[in-house]
């Protein structure tokens, strides 16, 4: 990489390797200090010296920032680490005991080799396809010693904690590394990278969204797949990295393989005569890549794709998520500017807020692509970063919350992969460009050569703290949930659940009551529950397009109502008949009501006008149902 005093920085995808940057000269010694010349240390003794003192001095540095991130991230998860298991997200609860049973469920692949694809743990009898659901196999496997230990809940907290440090880290090393020579540009770089409003937006509930730290890698490697002299070799390291993210996340793979491509399809456009040199080594490394990668994966994609309740596609409402225009100039819920009520309507909700820099961020970065505009690197992350803001958009463009014109993501909404695609999420790309752009921002500030450096750096410091303190990270928003029933951790309910029986929650698990699948979590799903919270082919029939949770339960659904509005139905034969049926569908050994519950005198009321009644035990109402479910009677 050539000095930014001199010609612009080539783009690290097509330019030659670059070498790691020795730390900073030590000032000049005075005359005073100078050291007499018999004492002096030979050269060839002072060059290692030198040299291992600059490596240990890297490394302080390494891990100062890396501290510095966590430290962070600690301040971002405090208030869940007061009481990860009684604290959860102040708004859809349902993807935390999501992500707690798919911790769960890889205690069991890891202690019982249990298939790690496809669970009968929750919607039984029809389960579930994991491959489908991102089960999260490469967090969840190495974090089963903090499963076992400390429950589900506390594995969450900490896949929150180190996905935002880590995140930052692995990125701050590939740009110290590969992009910028200055530390300070380096640590900006992957601080927003790692604590952008969208990275903030989704820690509270997407642990598996946020833990990118295998990106920055991922894109690393594949630009050196343009200049490399292995493209085998290159090619079959870029496969295990694709492969371990697959088990992540899919869909932020997806996201930045396109990214790539986008970046490198900009490069080409404007300087065509580099596709001589790089062609070869990109196709034969992209070409090991795919076969190595598809061999690893080809059996989870089989399952997932065609494999037992498959789906083809996301529900409507999802795949018509966009960004509000308006909201990539409005700071996050989750920072120090935020409004959560201003920002109602400029997102699909709180949880997706995939814009959100503010306007003296996305003002600042504007400025950055306009000043180095001469880089041909700025100029394709520019491209890139538009490319994607724009897609983010959804299907309809609006401006706050009117609806303006029609977006390209409606022609593309329909074709293989994007339609399992989130399209506000293509947000995140945008996130990491401006990311980028302000590592090469820092950098080439505090190289410019003027009459009065000082004066410079203050006021690129004050420009940068400008646009980044109304964006800077708050702690999470936490509410109180109800602790797991000392029936379920006491258990109890093991003298009345066979292998082959499930325990009934009361109200059934669904999207919006997901309190059994952490009570199910919380025993590393000893029992099987019905129904839950995840993605499945509508009505149960593989290959359909999906939908959020298994075959429509009239009586579940009547059961859910009753504990929203604690108004109790009038109930008839046909009702109780038709509960009766689904009970031996699910094969259900045992109904199980908390005291706590939420309108629990007309869920018990309810019940018992459906099966009789109960008795309490411990913390809950219990109706044994043995009898009525048992298929030898």
């Amino acid at each position: 990489m050539t000095s930014p005093t001199t010609e612009p920085a080539e783009p690290a995808a097509l330019a030659e390797p670059v070498t790691p940057t020795a730390a900073p000269a030590e000032p000049a010694a005075s005359a005073e200090d100078a050291v007499p010349a018999e004492d002096a240390v030979p050269a060839e003794d002072a060059v290692p010296a030198r040299a291992g003192w600059r490596r240990w001095t890297r490394r302080r540095q390494h891990l100062a920032v890396g501290g510095l991130f966590l430290l962070a991230a600690l301040w971002v998860t405090s208030r869940i680490w007061l009481d990860p298991s009684g604290r959860v997200a102040s708004l859809y609860t349902g993807d935390p005991a999501q992500v707690q049973f798919f911790l769960a469920h890889s205690v069991r692949v890891v202690l019982h080799g249990e298939y790690p694809f496809y669970t009968e743990q929750f919607n039984y009898p029809d389960g579930v396809n994991l491959m489908a659901n991102t089960a999260v196999l490469a967090l969840g496997i190495p974090m089963v010693p903090v499963t076992l230990l400390f429950g589900p809940a506390v594995s969450f907290v900490v896949l929150v904690t180190l996905g935002l440090a880590g995140t930052a880290m692995a990125w701050y090393l590939v740009l110290s590394r590969h992009l910028v020579r200055n530390p300070l540009a380096a640590a900006v770089g992957g601080w927003f990278c790692g604590f952008s409003p969208a990275m903030l937006s989704h820690a509270s509930w997407h642990p598996n969204i946020i833990s990118q730290f295998l990106l920055p890698f991922i894109v690393w490697r594949v630009l050196v797949l343009t200049r490399t002299k292995k493209p085998v070799r290159d090619g079959a390291l870029l496969a295990l990295l694709v492969a371990a993210q697959a088990f992540i996340n899919e869909e932020i793979l997806l996201f930045t393989a396109m990214a790539c491509g986008i970046f490198l399809l900009a490069v080409l456009a404007q300087e065509p005569a580099r596709w001589r040199a790089a062609w070869r080594p990109l196709g034969a490394g992209v070409a090991t890549c795919a076969l190595l990668a598809g061999a690893l994966l080809a059996y989870p994609l089989y399952v997932q794709f065609a494999g037992p309740m498959a789906y083809h596609g996301l529900s409507d409402a999802v795949q018509d998520y966009g960004n509000d225009i308006a909201a990539f100039f409005a700071p996050g819920s989750p920072t120090l500017g935020g409004n959560q009520r201003a920002n109602i309507n400029l997102a699909p909700n709180y949880s997706e807020e995939n814009a959100f820099f503010g306007w003296s961020l996305s003002l600042l970065a504007i400025g950055i692509v306009v000043w180095l505009r001469r880089e041909l690197i700025v100029r394709a992350l520019a491209v890139t970063g538009v490319f994607f803001a724009v897609l983010s958009l959804g299907e309809r463009v609006s401006w706050w919350d009117r609806e303006l014109f029609t977006g390209p993501w409606q022609w593309l909404v329909h074709l293989p992969l994007l339609d399992a695609v989130v399209p506000t999420r293509f947000g995140l790309i945008t996130s990491v460009v401006i990311g980028l752009l302000l590592a090469l921002a820092v950098e080439r500030a505090w190289a410019l050569r003027s009459a009065d450096r000082r004066t410079v750096r203050v006021l690129a410091a004050a420009g940068l703290a400008f646009a980044l303190l109304p964006i800077a990270p708050m702690p999470l928003r936490m509410v109180s949930r109800p602790p797991v029933p000392d029936f379920i951790t006491a258990d109890r309910w093991r003298a009345y659940v066979g292998p082959d029986q499930t325990l009934v929650p009361i109200p059934v698990p669904s999207m919006g009551n997901t309190h059994g699948m952490r009570w199910a979590a919380a025993t590393n799903l000893d029992f099987k529950i019905p129904g839950g919270y995840f993605l499945a082919p509508r009505n149960g029939n593989t290959g359909d397009a999906g939908r959020f949770g298994g075959r429509p339960s009239g009586v579940g659904q009547m059961l859910e109502e009753v504990a929203t509005t604690g108004r109790t139905p009038k109930l008839d034969d046909r009702q109780r008949r038709r509960f009766a049926d689904e009970l031996r569908h699910w094969r259900a050994a045992i109904l199980v009501l908390p005291l706590r519950q939420q309108n629990v005198e007309p869920l018990r009321r309810t019940v018992e006008e459906l099966v009789g009644p109960g008795r309490q035990e411990l913390d809950v109402w219990v109706w044994d149902v043995r009898t009525l479910t048992d298929r030898s009677v």
